[in-house]
């Protein structure tokens, strides 16, 4: 494991390393269903 995340994790704490990660991963998951919504109409679009 890298050391600035060992260091990360002893100077903040396990949940909220934990939480910043989850939020990353749902941040980039919620930018792919709103680039589909845009593009939807176009799609829709006969």
């Amino acid at each position: 494991m890298d050391p600035q995340w060992i260091q990360l994790i002893a100077d903040l704490g396990f949940p909220i390393v934990v939480t910043f990660y989850l939020l990353h991963r749902i941040e980039t998951k919620l930018n792919t269903l709103i680039e589909s919504i845009v593009t939807l109409p176009d799609r829709l679009k006969i």
